[in-house]
């Protein structure tokens, strides 16, 4: 039997988290090696597993892949969440694409001074409310189907999922302009390895707070 992915990261999310967001979704167990302390990360560095010296990395399959979004595709396509073909794929990179910069936005939010927060919320919000949840709305709308890629699960509806979640803990009522979404959220929110996810004691990891953020700062020398 092969072993399970290994994932070194934080204890956190970062940019991590979706990458057990797609491994959960497509029903894989893995373990979670984390890097607790400046040591554990150069200790990583020094022994030359680290292609780049950057994490997220992530062993599986008998590679150690780094880099989110290359260690994304490849578990998307493992998987087959990655389309039927290379029109499906290029509509499911530009909905990754886009959710990506919106969830980059929010990831980068709690490390801000304090002075900029309230300014990069509202930022945060319009965007979403204008600029990236009308296309998906719209998609949803226009062809009628339950996913957005090909009416079959991709990639795509993990990670808007995923960035829906994140948006709403911004503001709750985010989607209320959004009837298609909401329902969106909610099928994807039952299929019963992402419901598993959702659960409490699952490997999803908490929305980032102060001890985090002091923890990640001493880690990367930020």
């Amino acid at each position: 039997m092969a072993s399970k992915p290994k994932l070194h990261y934080t204890k956190g999310r970062g940019k991590m988290e979706s990458i057990r967001w797609l491994l959960a979704a497509a029903g894989v167990e893995f373990e979670e090696e984390f890097i607790e302390t400046k040591e554990d990360l150069e200790k990583l560095r020094n022994d030359g597993v680290l292609l780049f010296q950057q994490v997220p990395m992530v062993e599986m399959d008998g590679m150690k892949m780094v880099q989110t979004r290359a260690i994304l595709s490849y578990i998307a396509a493992k998987y087959n969440l990655y389309g039927k073909d290379l029109k499906e794929r290029a509509w499911i990179d530009m909905y990754v694409e886009g959710t990506t910069d919106l969830m980059g936005m929010i990831m980068y939010l709690p490390f801000q001074p304090a002075d900029t927060k309230e300014k990069n919320l509202a930022l945060i919000i319009e965007r979403a409310t204008t600029r990236y949840f009308p296309v998906y709305e719209k998609a949803l709308k226009d062809h009628g189907h339950d996913y957005l890629v090909g009416n079959k699960l991709s990639w795509a509806d993990i990670h808007l999922l995923e960035a829906i979640l994140m948006t709403e803990e911004c503001k709750p009522d985010i989607l209320s302009a959004f009837p298609k979404l909401q329902a969106f959220k909610g099928r994807m929110s039952n299929i019963p390895t992402i419901k598993k996810f959702l659960q409490p004691g699952s490997q999803r990891k908490p929305p980032t707070d102060e001890k985090f953020i002091a923890v990640v700062k001493k880690i990367f020398n930020i």
